[in-house]
């Protein structure tokens, strides 16, 4: 399921997650090989219906991903109240090795990416927004229809 399924199901969600995620610090939860968690801070491109990270070819969240493809993704929070909300993302990465998939997340990048990263496109198969208001927390949630 391409960024583009939560975009169909639930625009104001995935708007929502292009906001908190797009060109900023978020963290990636892997799987080590002993099955313990790894969690990464990563910068997120979210454009044209599709949902990429780029790393350096030897970062252990690379070999976690091609090994256990399942990962979370969480963004930043700006201060200890959560006041600008919270988004949650998991799902299934998959390498991108075609130059024109590459060339299409370089050019949504907020950065310009080294030749030498790596590419992966993450599917999402669920997603959580959090908005703390009025005293408690409202969320908002999609999960992708069983394959």
């Amino acid at each position: 399921m391409p960024w583009k399924d939560l975009e169909t199901a639930d625009p104001p969600l995935a708007a929502f997650g292009r906001e908190r995620l797009h060109g900023r610090v978020a963290y990636l939860a892997t799987s080590r090989a002993n099955g313990a968690p790894r969690v990464h801070p990563v910068t997120p491109i979210i454009g044209d219906g599709r949902c990429f990270l780029f790393m350096e070819p030897t970062s252990p969240k690379g070999r976690d991903l091609e090994r256990d493809a399942r990962f979370a993704l969480h963004c930043a929070v700006s201060d200890d109240t959560g006041g600008s909300g919270e988004f949650a993302l998991a799902g299934i990465a998959r390498r991108e090795t075609s130059a024109e998939t590459r060339a299409l997340a370089a050019g949504l990048a907020s950065y310009a990416p080294e030749e030498r990263y790596i590419l992966f496109e993450l599917h999402p198969r669920s997603a959580l927004a959090t908005v703390y208001g009025n005293g408690r927390p409202e969320r908002r949630e999609w999960r992708a229809a069983a394959p």
